[in-house]
C-alpha cells in the first residue's frame, strides 16, 4: 500500500525539495556564465524566462484545483469521480503541451524580432520541447496531491533540477570544445530542460505504476464507491462530463494562475522592452550588456530571497482557512499575522544580504561584480515581492483570489507603464525601479483588503523599531563588506569576495535578532505563536529585549 504523507509532512517534503530545485537551479547559472559571453548567457537567460511563463500558464493553479477536487471525492467515496477527473486533466495536460510546444517553436522568431532579440531564436526552440511533457507533469502532481501522495512531486522536482543542471552544463562546455559560438552554446544548455522534463516524467510515471498497483490490491477507489451513504453526504457537485470538469478545474485556477505568474510575466516584461527603450540612447552594445546582467546575474540572485520565507508562510494557511472557515475571527487575525510577520522576518536578513552584500555576491557567484547595482536594487525589491506573495495566499485562506488578482493586474499595468516611461530615461535601472514599485503597490492593495476584511496589521506599532533595525544593519553590513573587500584584496581570485559574503553573514545572523528585540520588534508573548524549536532559538535573544529581565521571565 502506498503510505499518505500528513500535512504537515506533506509540507516538509514540498518546501524541501523546492528549495533544493531553486539553488540547483540557480548555482547553474554560474558556470554557464564563465564559459559564456553576454550573447550566450542573455539567449540563454531569455529561453528561460520565456520557458518559465509558459510553464506557469500552462500548469499554475491548475494541480491545485485537480487536487482540491481529487481529495474532496475521495473523502466522499465519489472514486468513479475521481477517475473521470485524472483521465481529463490528462487529455487536458496532453494537449496544452502539444499546443505550446509548436506555438514556440513557431513564435519564437517573431518574439525576438519584436524584443531585438534575436540571438535568442535557436535558444527558445531548443527549450520548447519541454513543453510536451511538463503539463501532463503538473497535472500528475495535482492529482498525487489531492490523493495525500507529496513525495511523488518532490522528488519529481529534484530529479528534474538534477538532469537539467547536468546536461546544460555538459552541453554548453561540450559545445564550446568543439568550437561553436554562443548562440549554438546557449541552445544547447536549454536542451537541459528537455532531458530535465523526461527526468521529472519518469519518476512520475514510477508513482503512478505504484499507486495504480496498490488501488487493485486495496480497491480503496472502488470500495468508496460502493458506499452510498457517504457519496450522498452531500460536499461538490457531481461532474459527470469532460466539460463539466473542465469547467470546475478553470474556475478555480484561474484566479491562483494570475497572481502565480506575476514574476515571470514582469521578468518577461524587462527583457522584452529593455533593448527596445534604452538602445536608441545608451546603444546596442551597452544595452545587450544590461541584458546579459539582468537576466543571468540579477535575476537569479533575487531568486533567493522568496524561497524559504513563502515556504514558512505558505505552511501556516490550512489553519487560516480552516479558522475562516469556521468564523473564529480572532484565531483568523492571529493566524494571518504570523504568516506575515514570518514571512517579513525570515526574509529581510536574507534580502539585506543579496542587497547590502550585492557587490560581494556577485563577484563570488559570477565572472565580474560589475551588475552590482543592478543586483542590488533587483534584490532589494523582493521584501516587496515576499510581502505581496504571502498577502496572496492570505486573501487565497480568506476566499477572496479574485480580489488578490485585481490587485495583480492592476501591478502589472503600472509596472508596464512605468518602464515606459522610465527606461528610455535610465535604462535598466528604470526598468529595475518600476518592478520593485509594481511590488510595492500590490503588497500595499493586498495589505489594505486583508485589514479591512480581518483586521490584521502586519506590524502594527513595529514599523519604526523594524525600520531602525534594517537601516542600523545595513550601515554597518556595508561598512563591513568594503572594509573586508579591501583588507582581503592582496588575495585575489575569489577570495576577498567569499570574506565579504561570510563576514556580512555572519554579522546579520549574529545582530538581526539582537536588533528587533532591542527595538520592541520581536517580543516574548509572540514566542508563543511560534514552533518549539524556533522558540528555543530565539529565548536567549530576549535578554536584550526592552525591559530585558521582565521580558526574559515573561518567557
Amino acid at each position: 500500500m502506498v503510505k499518505k504523507d500528513s500535512l504537515i509532512k506533506g509540507t516538509l517534503i514540498l518546501t524541501a525539495a523546492a528549495l533544493i530545485a531553486r539553488v540547483i537551479g540557480i548555482f547553474q547559472r554560474v558556470p554557464l556564465e564563465h564559459v559564456m559571453d553576454k550573447v550566450g548567457n542573455s539567449a540563454f537567460g531569455i529561453s528561460n524566462t520565456v520557458y518559465l511563463l509558459l510553464l506557469v500558464v500552462a500548469t499554475a493553479g491548475i494541480p491545485s484545483a485537480i487536487s482540491k477536487m481529487v481529495s474532496e471525492r475521495v473523502e466522499l467515496g465519489r472514486g468513479n469521480e475521481v477517475k473521470r477527473i485524472y483521465r481529463a486533466a490528462m487529455k487536458f495536460g496532453m494537449i496544452a503541451g502539444l499546443v505550446l510546444t509548436i506555438g514556440l517553436l513557431l513564435l519564437a522568431p517573431v518574439y525576438t524580432w519584436l524584443a531585438g532579440t534575436q540571438h535568442a531564436t535557436l535558444a527558445i526552440r531548443a527549450i520548447a520541447p519541454s513543453l510536451l511533457l511538463f503539463p501532463v507533469i503538473a497535472m500528475m502532481r495535482g492529482y498525487f496531491q489531492g490523493r495525500q501522495l507529496m513525495m511523488a512531486g518532490g522528488v519529481s522536482q529534484v530529479v528534474e533540477q538534477i538532469a537539467r543542471v547536468v546536461t546544460a552544463i555538459g552541453f554548453v562546455f561540450a559545445l564550446h570544445g568543439w568550437g561553436y559560438g554562443n548562440e549554438k552554446m546557449a541552445a544547447g544548455g536549454a536542451l537541459g530542460s528537455v532531458v530535465g522534463s523526461v527526468g521529472a516524467f519518469a519518476v512520475m510515471v514510477y508513482y503512478g505504476v505504484k499507486l495504480r498497483k496498490s488501488d487493485e490490491r486495496t480497491g480503496e477507489l472502488e470500495r468508496a464507491e460502493r458506499s452510498p451513504g457517504r457519496s450522498a453526504a452531500g460536499g461538490p457537485p457531481v461532474l459527470r462530463n469532460n466539460r463539466e470538469i473542465y469547467r470546475a478545474i478553470f474556475r478555480i485556477s484561474i484566479p491562483i494562475l494570475v497572481t502565480a505568474m506575476t514574476v515571470q510575466a514582469i521578468y518577461m516584461i524587462d527583457q522584452t522592452l529593455l533593448t527596445r527603450l534604452s538602445e536608441w540612447r545608451f546603444g546596442e552594445e551597452k544595452t545587450l550588456t544590461w541584458l546579459a546582467y539582468l537576466t543571468t546575474n540579477a535575476q537569479s540572485i533575487a531568486g533567493i530571497p522568496p524561497v524559504l520565507a513563502i515556504a514558512l508562510s505558505q505552511s501556516i494557511l490550512p489553519v487560516l482557512s480552516a479558522a475562516y472557515a469556521s468564523g473564529d475571527r480572532s484565531r483568523v487575525e492571529k493566524q494571518a499575522t504570523l504568516a506575515l510577520r514570518i514571512g517579513i522576518f525570515s526574509g529581510m536578513p536574507i534580502v539585506l544580504l543579496m542587497t547590502v552584500g550585492a557587490h560581494a555576491v556577485n563577484g563570488l557567484l559570477f565572472s565580474t561584480p560589475e551588475a552590482s547595482l543592478i543586483v542590488g536594487m533587483l534584490a532589494g525589491g523582493t521584501i516587496f515581492q515576499i510581502t505581496m506573495m504571502t498577502s496572496n495566499s492570505i486573501l487565497y485562506g480568506l476566499g477572496q483570489q479574485r480580489l488578490a488578482m485585481k490587485h495583480t493586474l492592476v501591478g502589472i499595468f503600472i509596472k508596464l507603464v512605468l518602464s515606459l516611461i522610465l527606461t528610455p530615461l535610465f535604462g535598466v535601472y528604470g526598468l529595475v525601479t518600476a518592478t520593485a514599485l509594481c511590488f510595492m503597490f500590490s503588497t500595499m492593495t493586498n495589505m489594505m483588503s486583508i485589514r479591512k476584511r480581518a483586521g490584521v496589521r502586519a506590524l502594527g506599532d513595529r514599523w519604526t523599531g523594524f525600520a531602525a533595525t534594517v537601516l542600523l544593519l545595513s550601515a554597518a553590513g556595508g561598512a563591513l563588506v568594503y572594509a573586508v573587500l579591501h583588507l582581503a584584496a592582496p588575495l585575489d581570485g575569489k577570495w576577498p569576495y567569499l570574506l565579504a559574503t561570510g563576514a556580512l553573514g555572519l554579522l546579520i545572523c549574529a545582530v538581526y535578532p539582537v536588533l528587533l528585540t532591542a527595538f520592541g520588534v520581536l517580543r516574548a508573548d509572540d514566542l508563543e505563536s511560534y514552533p518549539a524549536r524556533i522558540r528555543r532559538v530565539l529565548r536567549p535573544f530576549l535578554r536584550f529585549a526592552r525591559g530585558g529581565r521582565r521580558a526574559n521571565d515573561a518567557v
